[in-house]
């Protein structure tokens, strides 16, 4: 790792000399990456829509391939697992045991906003390489053990299920809804013209 950077001494001046280019080339391929991984983050409808063009590949290429449906199934476990992260609060009153209420109880205690244990952002990006990757491994052979499919779409429907019901009554017994969808909103005058007489546009 340090000798990426000054590379001087040392005997090995024909590894040094190629080994520095190359690791320029991958700085510089990561460094166009982030750029444009920063770039995208305000664009989450476009984000998604890109990551919804993606899994689409991936089913229709396991459809027509007719295999590696045990990628199929570790892919649906790590969905999962990242889906379980979106959905719950970045500190969990179950586990921390602090000084006072972590999430509002009641209509009188203070606003706390639902913070996520994995952000927005991070959970698309990590379902977009989880699928980028299974989509490059339907290519190697290695990869497609035979296993009888249907029962591991049946298991994975029951985890999924049994997943899904511990998540919603912790959310029910600590009283928090994870998405902005039909919570209110204040807005001041919008809310208020909205309200009275019809509307404009």
């Amino acid at each position: 790792m340090e000798g990426a950077g000054g590379g001087g001494g040392g005997g090995g001046g024909f590894g040094d000399g190629a080994s520095s280019p190359l690791n320029k080339w991958a700085h510089d391929l990561w460094r166009m990456y982030q750029f444009y991984l920063d770039k995208s983050t305000p664009h989450a409808t476009y984000r998604w829509i890109g990551t919804l063009v993606i899994a689409a590949m991936y089913v229709l290429r396991v459809c027509y391939v007719q295999g590696f449906y045990i990628i199929s199934y570790g892919l649906g476990i790590y969905l999962l697992n990242l889906l379980i992260g979106f959905l719950s609060p970045l500190v969990d009153p179950e586990i921390e045991v602090s000084d006072g209420p972590l999430l509002p109880t009641k209509g009188s205690d203070e606003f706390k906003p639902f913070i996520r244990r994995l952000p927005e952002f991070k959970f698309w990006h990590s379902i977009t390489r989880a699928f980028c990757i299974a989509f490059l491994m339907t290519f190697f052979s290695i990869f497609d053990v035979p296993v009888f499919w249907p029962i591991l779409l049946f298991y994975w429907i029951v985890l999924f299920v049994l997943t899904m019901r511990r998540q919603i009554s912790h959310m029910i017994k600590y009283k928090y809804i994870p998405f902005s969808i039909g919570k209110q909103k204040y807005g001041g005058k919008r809310s208020s013209a909205s309200s009275s007489g019809p509307r404009g546009d």
